[in-house]
């Protein structure tokens, strides 16, 4: 980021990408506020981390009210904040005809309506700052459809659109990136419960690269020069087609 000792928040920190950025960004030189659910992964992540690096933040960004005073806390300790990385996100995957519409709600609620939240807490303080950063970890489920994914896809899609419509919405000064991770090693499978989802998942995840890939992607969009806005990065292993 352009400015000095930038304050970030990552969602979704716990595990996966979401550690894997909160860990680069500390290295950076970045504060992070690690935000997640899970009080025990961010607190061993956070004693991980240089002194004072990364900050805990228990949080579910399905609840919006927590979501602003979390992000209104974080400008109140440090004066300001520099980045949000919306990661957060929720991959239950099943077809259509599994009738499985309690994940499909926990898909929108995490993974459309966590990001907007995320969107409607930075937004104003970027606003009057006239300078701040959001990036969004879709997927390359948001270009392209396949059986099981049809509501996880959507979601993605829709973070993909949400995040372009906010790049074409912001006042000159706040950057806008999309970051679309292909497989990557993380625990977002083990959150699926149907066994035809489950059967899928296993070959195709047969070739998945680091998450520390995308906190490289994340690292590259958030490191230009003021005037450069680093809309999209897609990135996925060789093997993926």
């Amino acid at each position: 980021m352009t400015n000095e000792n930038p304050v970030a928040i990552v969602t979704g920190a716990s595990s996966g990408i979401g550690r894997a950025v909160a860990t680069r960004l500390a290295a950076d030189g970045t504060t992070v506020v690690a935000a997640a659910r899970r009080a025990d992964r961010l607190a061993e992540l956070a004693a991980s981390a240089p002194a004072g690096r990364i900050e805990p933040c228990e949080l579910d960004v399905t609840d919006h009210a927590a979501v602003r005073a979390a992000v209104d806390d974080v400008v109140a300790r440090h004066g300001r904040i520099d980045l949000l990385v919306a990661n957060a996100g929720v991959m239950p995957l099943s077809r259509l005809d599994a009738g499985l519409v309690e994940e499909w709600d926990r898909m929108i609620d995490v993974n459309v309506r966590g990001l907007l939240h995320g969107i409607d807490a930075v937004l104003p303080h970027f606003t009057r700052a006239g300078s701040g950063h959001v990036v969004t970890v879709a997927s390359v489920g948001a270009y392209a459809v396949s059986p099981t994914a049809a509501v996880y896809c959507g979601t993605k899609f829709a973070a993909w659109a949400i995040t372009e419509g906010l790049r074409q919405e912001s006042p000159p000064g706040i950057r806008v990136t999309t970051v679309s991770p292909g497989v990557v090693t993380s625990e977002l499978a083990e959150g699926i419960s149907d066994p035809l989802a489950q059967e899928a998942m296993a070959t195709y995840r047969a070739h998945a690269i680091g998450p520390e890939a995308i906190a490289d992607a994340v690292a590259y969009a958030v490191s230009q020069p003021a005037e450069v806005d680093v809309n999209e990065i897609v990135v996925r292993p060789v093997r993926q087609r």
